[in-house]
């Protein structure tokens, strides 16, 4: 890796974890019918008081689960000693880059905040993408894949969780899950392996400890 590269993935890392994000792609808007399109700050207006904490608590895990996902995007790349697995690895962090934006934005509309916590959810995802990686390609593919099966599930829970009136926030989560299922199978057609059942249930229990932290914090 050249210098220009490490210094672009400081700079992509530190935007995460700060929250100044660029997205390639607009936000997703909810149907014509349902909202006048753009209208974030009036849709969450119309929410009550426990609606808006509850949706800004959602798409404040949201939000944390990008920051980790380009954490583990940048350890793949690291990791992997194939072009065309670095160029995919790329393509992918990219859409998950919109994803940080678009959340981050949703949180500003419901006037709340990122984790407090984000330069921890970092520096851990990055730890754990290293390790993968270091078991070779299809390995870390498979723990690619398995991250991006729970946090499809994880997303479909926020479907059925979030305030009907969120109508802003459910297109973002809509879009995402689509994204993510993607990611999922690409990484398996790529050679990814299914990772061993204790592992994807380790997996589970460290991602309910930091989805329900970051809610509050």
């Amino acid at each position: 890796m050249t210098l220009d590269d490490l210094i672009t993935e400081f700079d992509r890392g530190l935007r995460s974890m700060t929250g100044v994000s660029r997205m390639a792609r607009p936000m997703p808007e909810p149907p014509a019918t349902a909202v006048t399109p753009g209208d974030a700050e009036a849709d969450a207006a119309a929410l009550t008081p426990a609606e808006r904490a509850h949706a800004a608590g959602l798409m404040r895990v949201n939000h944390v689960g990008e920051v980790c996902a380009q954490a583990l995007y940048q350890a793949q790349k690291l990791a992997t000693r194939s072009p065309a697995l670095k160029d995919a690895f790329e393509r992918a962090a990219r859409e998950e880059e919109d994803h940080l934006a678009w959340t981050s934005r949703r949180l500003a509309a419901l006037d709340s905040r990122p984790s407090l916590l984000n330069p921890l959810w970092y520096a851990g995802a990055l730890a754990i993408g290293l390790a993968a990686g270091r078991l070779g390609d299809k390995v870390s593919l498979g723990f690619m894949a398995e991250t991006e099966r729970q946090v499809e599930r994880h997303l479909d829970s926020h479907l059925d969780s979030l305030p009907a009136g969120d109508r802003e926030s459910r297109a973002v989560v809509e879009q995402m899950r689509s994204d993510e299922a993607v990611h999922a199978r690409a990484a398996m057609e790529a050679g990814g392996v299914e990772l061993p059942l204790p592992v994807r249930s380790l997996m589970r229990a460290a991602s309910k400890v930091m989805t329900r932290t970051a809610y509050y914090l």
